[in-house]
């Protein structure tokens, strides 16, 4: 199965190509990767991306089985533009389009690296005005959050490591794990068993855990 994987949840610009097995997560080979760290010109740069990594593996987007796409949390107008180029390569392919959380293709990253399953972790990444998107996992799964706080409000306990924003991990006293943003095999893990099992998606709802910045302006009075 090849699977398109795009992100635009954190200020990285990640998409990939990876080609998923039928057996575990694990049966999975990344052909392309494209980062590109651009956090305001997200709508800019993700479609050439896109082009570049169907480019380097020698295919066609016709190849393309299903789309895999982070749902955040992440800022408002960044969000949208990765979830809507996979909503619309989905619908003019007649492919599926799976959301995951981003925090949790983080979290899929570190433990395919270097930590063991039962190690409780931390992820963090930037949700502006001094606040953390978090959430926290032990055995591999999710266990806290996503949820939106400042960081001093967000315990460290128990987790062991924390990954994510580098800016903010440093703000825990923990070891960090040097992985800042969700790679395209990692957004395809966690997507993983609705993939090969051919199940349907669920629907496109993006993770913002608050309100957007941009708000209509109030009507005058008269």
């Amino acid at each position: 199965m090849l699977v398109l994987a795009v992100d635009t949840a954190t200020p990285a610009v990640t998409s990939g190509l990876v080609r998923l097995g039928d057996g575990a997560a694990q049966d999975l080979e990344t052909l392309a990767v494209r980062v590109t760290e651009n956090p305001r010109a997200h709508a800019e740069v993700l479609t050439p991306l896109i082009l570049e990594c169907l480019a380097e593996a020698g295919c066609e987007p016709a190849d393309l089985d299903a789309v895999v796409v982070g749902i955040g949390p992440g800022p408002f107008t960044g969000l949208r533009v990765g979830m809507a180029t996979a909503a619309a390569f989905g619908d003019a392919l007649g492919i599926p389009v799976h959301g995951v959380c981003t925090l949790d293709a983080l979290a899929a990253d570190v433990f395919a690296a270097d930590v063991p399953p039962g190690s409780d972790l931390l992820v963090v990444t930037d949700a502006r005005r001094r606040e953390v998107y978090w959430a926290r996992y032990s055995g591999g799964s999710r266990v806290e959050g996503p949820e939106v706080r400042k960081p001093a409000e967000v315990t460290a306990a128990p987790s062991r490591r924390v990954a994510g924003s580098p800016a903010h991990a440093e703000l825990f006293d923990l070891p960090v794990v040097p992985v800042h943003s969700p790679s395209p095999a990692g957004l395809v893990t966690v997507a993983a068993s609705e993939l090969t099992a051919r199940a349907a998606p669920q629907p496109l709802v993006p993770l913002y855990l608050r309100r957007p910045d941009a708000v209509e302006t109030a009507a005058r009075k008269k």
